[in-house]
């Protein structure tokens, strides 16, 4: 399978709810970064670590957390999906255009680095207190 198909194939099963199809995509010693200053910023190493940041955001968002896929593109062992990623927190809903850049080696992906729209907004959608009323 190449690198782009076997990327599509994690998106399709977590769309699925299939976690066991999902990690078998990923690399056992996968390296997943998540940027900015939220509760799920951080970088996260290998199955264990990758599987509680699934948990985590699922449990945020109840459930509804979800990935629309709007693009991939691919060359050798690197492909980036553009996609919009949304959920809702009680009253609160959140949709943002993303690009996820992963890296593919040996027939696994191997590194998952992601690019917010808005990285303020998604941090504040994220933390466990309501988002903050901006001021002038």
């Amino acid at each position: 399978m190449n690198a782009m198909a076997l990327v599509k194939s994690g998106y399709d099963a977590l769309a699925r709810g299939d976690l066991q199809g999902v990690f078998a995509v990923f690399a056992e010693d996968i390296f997943w970064h998540v940027p900015g200053r939220g509760p799920l910023s951080r970088d996260y190493s290998g199955h264990a670590e990758v599987l509680g940041f699934f948990q985590h955001f699922m449990e945020l968002s109840n459930g509804t957390f979800r990935i629309q896929i709007d693009d991939i593109l691919a060359k050798d062992d690197r492909v980036i999906v553009l996609c919009t990623e949304s959920a809702q927190r009680s009253d609160r809903s959140w949709s943002s255009p993303q690009v996820h850049v992963w890296t593919v080696k040996d027939g696994r992906a191997t590194v998952f680095w992601q690019y917010q729209g808005d990285q303020q907004t998604e941090d504040e959608f994220w933390s466990t207190s309501s988002p903050k009323k901006l001021s002038r």
